[in-house]
């Protein structure tokens, strides 16, 4: 989700923050001891974190872990962020508000969050423990990256007309089905040919 990284208050305990986020009526990420505002996200951001969200749920409806939407805080150190999509599968229970051990997490980039998703995040999340698995998905064009503590956290990348395997939870989803619906260049011509194609197949 997009964020808007001024400051919007001094210093402030956790205790204070995680006490104003129960009442606040914008969501805010705490780093270090200074919040800073979420902003909302575009209808592409929406329809890429609940795509991907629908089919991690379905999969994991009878199973151990656990996704969560946006709203769901993830809780590293002295820092609080709210990814897109959060799989839980051991939880420690400290809180119904965050977790400590995501297995999974899943940011969906825009202009004004990739560099952050990119660098603190990214080196951030990569802590935990839990983690085996952190996502960036692109909305202005196709592009899946795909960071597994298995093989050292180095990116691999998923486009239109791919699989994509989340190794944790054993799922492997399209990446049309990531990407269905959202509007954008590389969508609209990955259909434009699969059309072509098969009309070219059917003469």
């Amino acid at each position: 989700m997009s964020a808007n990284f001024k400051e919007q208050s001094p210093f402030i305990t956790e205790e204070e923050y995680l006490k104003a986020e129960l009442t606040s009526e914008i969501k805010h990420e705490y780093i270090d001891g200074y919040v800073y505002a979420m902003s909302g996200a575009s209808k592409n951001h929406d329809r890429i974190a609940g795509n991907l969200y629908g089919e991690i749920r379905t999969h994991l409806k009878n199973a151990h872990c656990e996704p969560f939407t946006s709203d769901m805080k993830v809780k590293v150190g002295t820092k609080y962020f709210y990814p897109d999509v959060t799989v839980v599968c051991l939880d420690d229970l400290s809180s119904d508000y965050f977790t400590q051990s995501p297995t999974i997490i899943v940011e969906v980039l825009s202009k004004s969050t990739r560099r952050r998703d990119e660098t603190l995040k990214r080196m951030t999340y990569q802590t935990i423990p839990t983690l085996k698995e952190y996502v960036l998905i692109e909305q202005d064009f196709v592009d899946v990256e795909v960071c597994r503590r298995s093989e050292g956290w180095v990116s691999k990348h998923y486009f239109m007309g791919d699989e994509v395997t989340f190794e944790s939870i054993a799922l492997t989803v399209p990446v049309e089905e990531i990407y269905a619906r959202v509007e954008n260049e590389d969508v609209r011509t990955y259909f434009e040919e699969k059309q072509a194609l098969i009309k070219e197949n059917t003469n």
